[in-house]
């Protein structure tokens, strides 16, 4: 029988400190959202109940729930997302499979690098000088998706080309070798194997979303509206405009109201996010490398 010898017993102890270091370091960057989460239950919990997720605002939004706002969500992150992850995709799988390496393309790259930077209220300006004033969308569920759609695309962009470059390049070349043209490679071996950084990307611009209010402020976004929207182009109330009312704008709103107004923001965007993971792992197991 071998002993391990000293050098190794060593490398041991310190790969086992570093992993403890490491694991502690997560620990404690997990524990403010915990803690968050826990003091918006808490605040929040007389507040919480069906009739509070499932009823209209009342009596000026001092009373009822905050149903239009969660179909108002609703409807801003599925446009949003339907509009900018086909295009998000197509744009990066051009810039990765088709695009020669050349200074434009490098420029086109900074662009959606520096592009994803820009603060919101530059892309709320936009959309309403494009959407809605230009495109004549008026102030719509429309204007305002697209608004989120345009600064969601920087995201999706860069997370797909990350992806696409992470697929092994003997892939593509075993491909090409059995006769498969471009676009057969990268519907049947690129995509398939880069799904999961893909889901990333769109995860990402869901959360982002969900949660965005200078964006939607001007394009679509109404403080408060009697009635469900019918169609794209009616606006609608959202969660995080609506936290941001009834916390600095409205009087006389019972105290347990905006942190249960948070805690349901938090906790949909925490249930979008969970079942991504759930997808992503599922992918990454099916991935041949």
């Amino acid at each position: 029988m071998f002993h391990p010898g000293i050098h190794l017993i060593n490398k041991e102890i310190r790969e086992k400190k570093f992993k403890n270091l490491l694991s502690t370091i997560t620990f404690f960057l997990f524990l403010p959202a915990l803690i968050i989460i826990f003091w918006l239950f808490i605040k929040g919990y007389p507040a919480l109940s069906w009739d509070f997720l499932l009823q209209d605002p009342k009596n000026g939004m001092t009373a009822g729930g905050i149903f239009p706002t969660i179909v108002g969500t609703f409807w801003l992150v599925i446009i949003s997302v339907i509009v900018s992850c086909p295009l998000g995709v197509i744009a990066a799988i051009y810039l990765s499979e088709y695009a020669a390496d050349n200074k434009l393309t490098r420029l086109i790259r900074l662009a959606i690098l520096n592009l994803a930077g820009v603060p919101s209220i530059v892309h709320a300006l936009f959309g309403l000088g494009a959407f809605v004033l230009f495109f004549k969308m008026g102030t719509s569920i429309l204007a305002a998706s697209f608004t989120l759609a345009v600064m969601n695309l920087p995201v999706i962009i860069t997370s797909t080309l990350e992806s696409l470059k992470a697929v092994p390049q003997s892939y593509r070349e075993a491909s090409w070798n059995v006769g498969a043209s471009r676009l057969q490679t990268i519907r049947h071996i690129v995509l398939p194997n880069s799904l999961p950084g893909i889901l990333t990307g769109v995860v990402f611009s869901v959360g982002r979303s969900a949660g965005e209010t200078a964006a939607i402020l001007f394009t679509g976004v109404a403080f408060y509206l009697p009635f469900l929207p019918k169609s794209v182009f009616d606006q609608c109330m959202s969660l995080s405009m609506h936290l941001f009312t009834i916390s600095t704008q409205v009087v006389g709103v019972p105290e347990a109201y905006p942190f249960a107004t948070a805690l349901v923001l938090i906790l949909l965007i925490l249930s979008v996010n969970s079942i991504a993971v759930v997808l992503r792992s599922y992918f990454r197991m099916k991935r041949k490398w």
